[in-house]
């Protein structure tokens, strides 16, 4: 049996073991020089680089050292015909496989901007109470996907549906890997189940779109004219206290050019809110550059798939049969009560097993 090289076949040449050392050196040698620290929001990102790449190399080299010494033990177990020893440590070698899987996932997660905190907005579609209920049902599910995994969850925006639910609501997710995870949720969410609103007890289907876009530091220049902005402000709605509705502090910005509109309603002070919101922008423009540039780069490839507003990507059935389906990956499920909870992982997952290798896991 022959022992792994040093990049990995398991990970299909996504981390170059020599090139990874190379950045660690170079990072280690930024990070030690005290003059970083004068710019802390961008010594922070570098540090959190740092960590994310050390880590990956030593569960490389740990990976490494648990296949040598089941290799030798097969090896020892073949030459004193221990069946025992060899078919437990063939079992051994399958779970390293299952775990060696894991981290091929995360290897993809490499991207720009993957690493970074990100932004998620939900929006209802067409319908009414309906649909506006499940914005709300989706906002849970992706809230308790960040609390399994340990993710800080600060409300941006909320707009509060006439009857029920949510018209729309923005949220930022801080965590590691937060945008490289969740940047495939980005679309059109289908919901299909008899309506608690309707007293005749008839099937309805409803729609939410999700974006999601990645927080962005200072390291990243993104220039943005005043004359490509329209700025409006207006009084914020929802929960707050006594503060809402009473001064028009909640801010909307629209830039012309490409028609992105972000707002923000979370504080008291209309400054802080359109501080927030260019933050938004920014990280909005970033995202629309990201998502062109990888549409240029695989546009020749066969069965591209389309990510985007208005592009429908998962359906949730619950009435006449229980069923959640990823129409990209064909990833499913008929454990709907538990995906609404916030169990993702899998469709998550299959996304990025597309990018690994074409199909889901």
């Amino acid at each position: 049996m022959k022992v792994l090289p040093r990049q990995l076949h398991c990970f299909g040449g996504i981390f170059d073991w020599d090139n990874a050392n190379l950045r660690l050196e170079e990072l280690d040698a930024i990070t030690s020089d005290p003059a970083l620290w004068e710019k802390p929001e961008s010594a922070q990102a570098l540090m959190r680089e740092r960590t994310s790449l050390e880590k990956k190399i030593n569960d490389l080299n740990a990976f490494l050292s648990q296949l040598d010494d089941i290799v030798l033990l097969i090896e020892m177990g073949e030459a004193e015909s221990d069946e025992e020893t060899i078919v437990e440590q063939h079992e051994a070698l399958k779970q390293l496989s299952i775990e060696v899987q894991k981290q091929q996932l995360l290897a993809l997660l490499s991207g720009e901007a993957d690493m970074n905190d990100c932004f998620l907005e939900i929006h209802a579609g067409a319908g009414g109470t309906e649909a506006q209920d499940w914005a709300e049902m989706l906002l849970r599910m992706y809230v308790r996907w960040c609390d399994k995994h340990g993710f800080k969850v600060e409300y941006i925006e909320e707009s509060t549906g006439d009857e029920a639910g949510l018209k729309s609501v923005t949220i930022k997710i801080l965590g590691e890997n937060a945008y490289g995870w969740l940047k495939t949720e980005s679309g059109v969410h289908r919901l299909v189940r008899i309506s608690p609103f309707d007293s005749s007890a008839r099937r309805h289907t409803s729609f939410s779109s999700v974006w999601i876009y990645p927080v962005i530091d200072d390291s990243i220049s993104i220039e943005i004219e005043d004359k490509d902005l329209r700025v409006d402000t207006y009084r914020a709605s929802g929960a707050g206290g006594q503060h809402v509705n009473k001064t028009n502090s909640a801010i909307r910005i629209t830039h012309l050019p490409t028609g992105v509109v972000v707002q923000c309603q979370n504080d008291r002070s209309q400054h802080r809110n359109r501080a927030t919101a260019m933050d938004m922008l920014r990280a909005r423009l970033y995202e629309l550059e990201l998502r062109q540039r990888e549409e240029r780069a695989s546009e020749v490839e066969a069965g591209k798939t389309e990510i985007g507003w208005g592009y429908q990507i998962r359906s949730y059935v619950l009435q006449p049969y229980q069923l959640i389906k990823d129409l990209r990956t064909n990833e499913e499920t008929s454990d709907t009560q538990a995906v609404l909870d916030g169990d993702i992982d899998r469709f998550l997952e299959a996304s990025l097993a597309t990018k690994l290798n074409g199909e889901g896991i």
